[in-house]
C-alpha cells in the first residue's frame, strides 16, 4: 500500500476510482440543488465544489499528516446518507433558497464534534469481530447494489428500465467480464475502466450520451468560499447534522474494517481514529469551499478488491484529480458523458464483489455456532428492511433522528449486529466456546 507505482500506473489507476466514484460525489449535490431552488449554473458550481472538497479530504485520508488519515486507499466523498437531513432542514426554512447557509453551519459543528470524538469512537473497534464487521461488508455490497439499479433506470428508481438502458448495462457488464478473463497484467487491473469506456462508445449510436454539459461547462472555476452565503447555527439543523456525523462514522468505521480486510492489514484503533479524523477534518473544512458532510466510500472498495491494486497513491492520485475537476468544470463534465445505464452495468461488478467479499470474511466467523449464526442472520434482515422496503420507516411516530439511522441498511444493520455480539458473547458468560 506504501508503494508509489509508474507514473503511468498511477493515473490510470487514480482515473479509474475517478470513474467509479464520480457519480456517488455529484448526486448529493445534484439532489440538494434541486430542492433548494438553485439554477443551473449555480447547480454546476454546487456540483465542482463537492468534487473540490471530495479531493481535499480524499488526500487527507490517502497521504495524511500527523495523525490525521488511515493511509488506506480509500475515496472521501460526499455522504449521501446526509441528504435526507440537509432536505428536511430546507423544509424547515421559511425559503429554501437560504437553506444552504444554514445547513453549512451545522455541517461545522458536526464536522467539529466527530473529530473531537475520534479518539473515543475509534476503541469501538473490538466490538467488530468477524461476525460483525463480515455482516456489515456484506451490508456495504447488498446497499450499493441498488444504486446501480437505480443508474440503469435513468435515475429513476420507481420507473423500469428501458430496453436501450438495459442492453447497455448488459453489454458494459458483459465487456467487463470478458476482459477481466482475457487480459492479463495492469490491463486486467484497469478492466472497469476499460468497460466504461467501451460502454460509453457503445452508447454513441444509440445516444444515450448527453453532451450538453461539456458544451456549456467553464474552463476555469474555483470553488469562491462561502458563494452562498457565511454559516448560520440553528440548533435543531446543528442536532439532525451531528447525528448523521454519528451514522457517517460508524459507516466509516465499518468500511475501514472492510478494506483492512482486503488489503491484508488490520484497521486498529489506531488507524480507525485517524481514519476517522481524515473523515471529520474535511467535513468541519467542507462548507468553507460550498461542500457538504464528507465519509469514506465504499464504491471504491469493490474495485480495491477486484483490481488488487492497493496501492494509496492510487487513490490520492484519485483525490488530486477531484481536485483538479472541481477547479475545471469542463474536465469534470467529460466524465459525466459515461451514460448511467453503462455505470450500473459495471457496478453491478463493483458491488458485488464487496458483497462477496462480506461473505467470505462471515466464513471467517464460524457460522456452525449457533449464536453467530443468529447475529448474522438477524442483523441483515434488519440492515435489508430499508432496501427491500423504503418507505418502511415513514412514520410520523418516529422521531426524525431515529429515522436517520433506521433509513441506512449499513447503520441499522450494523449496530443490531453489535448491540447482539455484546448481548451472546459480552454480557455475563458465553453459552458456548467458539469464536466470537
Amino acid at each position: 500500500m506504501d508503494r508509489l507505482p509508474r507514473p503511468g500506473r498511477l493515473l490510470a489507476g487514480g482515473f479509474q476510482h475517478v470513474a467509479a466514484s464520480y457519480a456517488g460525489v455529484v448526486a448529493p449535490p445534484l439532489v440538494v440543488g434541486a430542492a433548494v431552488g438553485l439554477s443551473p449554473v449555480e447547480v454546476t458550481f454546487l456540483v465542482g465544489a463537492a468534487l473540490f472538497t471530495a479531493g481535499i479530504a480524499t488526500l487527507l485520508q490517502t497521504v495524511g499528516f500527523w495523525k490525521v488519515g488511515a493511509r488506506l486507499p480509500f475515496v472521501n466523498g460526499v455522504s449521501f446518507a446526509g441528504v435526507a437531513p440537509m432536505l428536511a432542514i430546507a423544509a424547515a426554512q421559511p425559503d429554501r433558497r437560504d437553506a444552504l447557509p444554514v445547513i453549512y453551519g451545522a455541517v461545522v459543528v458536526a464536522g467539529a464534534l466527530g473529530f473531537l470524538l475520534a479518539p473515543s469512537f475509534c476503541k469501538l473497534v473490538r466490538f467488530f469481530p468477524p461476525v460483525v464487521s463480515g455482516t456489515v461488508i456484506t451490508l456495504i455490497g447488498i446497499t450499493l447494489l441498488p444504486v446501480s439499479f437505480g443508474w440503469i433506470q435513468g435515475g429513476h428508481p420507481e420507473r423500469p428500465a428501458s430496453l436501450t438502458n438495459l442492453a447497455l448495462a448488459a453489454a458494459t457488464l458483459a465487456i467487463v467480464l470478458i476482459l477481466r478473463r482475457l487480459l492479463t497484467g495492469f490491463l486486467q487491473q484497469i478492466a472497469i475502466l476499460l468497460g466504461l469506456v467501451a460502454g460509453t462508445l457503445v452508447a454513441l449510436p444509440a445516444g444515450a450520451v448527453d453532451t450538453t454539459a461539456t458544451r456549456h461547462a467553464a474552463v476555469v472555476g474555483f470553488p469562491v468560499p462561502f458563494h452562498f452565503g457565511h454559516p448560520l447555527f440553528e440548533l435543531p439543523a446543528i442536532v439532525s447534522m451531528c447525528v448523521l456525523m454519528l451514522v457517517c462514522m460508524t459507516e466509516s468505521t465499518a468500511d475501514m474494517l472492510a478494506l483492512g480486510e482486503i488489503v491484508g492489514r488490520d484497521a486498529d484503533e489506531k488507524v480507525i481514529a485517524a481514519g476517522l479524523r481524515a473523515d471529520t477534518l474535511g467535513t468541519a473544512l467542507s462548507p468553507l469551499f460550498n461542500g457538504f458532510a464528507n465519509s469514506a466510500f465504499a464504491q471504491n472498495i469493490g474495485l480495491v478488491a477486484l483490481t488488487r491494486v492497493r496501492s494509496r497513491f492510487t487513490v490520492a492520485a484519485c483525490g488530486l484529480m477531484f481536485v483538479l475537476l472541481g477547479l475545471s468544470p469542463v474536465f469534470a463534465s467529460l466524465i459525466a458523458l459515461v451514460p448511467r445505464p453503462v455505470l450500473g452495468g459495471a457496478g453491478i461488478v463493483l458491488f458485488g464483489t464487496v458483497a462477496a467479499s462480506g461473505i467470505n470474511v462471515l466464513l471467517k466467523a464460524g457460522l456452525d455456532h449457533g449464536d453467530n449464526l443468529l447475529i448474522a442472520a438477524t442483523s441483515l434482515g434488519v440492515g435489508l428492511i430499508p432496501v427491500v422496503s423504503r418507505p418502511f420507516y415513514d412514520n410520523a411516530a418516529i422521531p426524525g433522528t431515529l429515522k436517520i439511522i433506521l433509513d441506512s441498511g449499513v447503520s441499522a444493520g450494523c449496530l443490531t449486529a453489535v448491540l447482539l455480539n455484546l448481548a451472546f458473547h459480552h454480557v455475563g458468560r458465553k453459552r458456548r466456546p467458539g469464536p466470537p
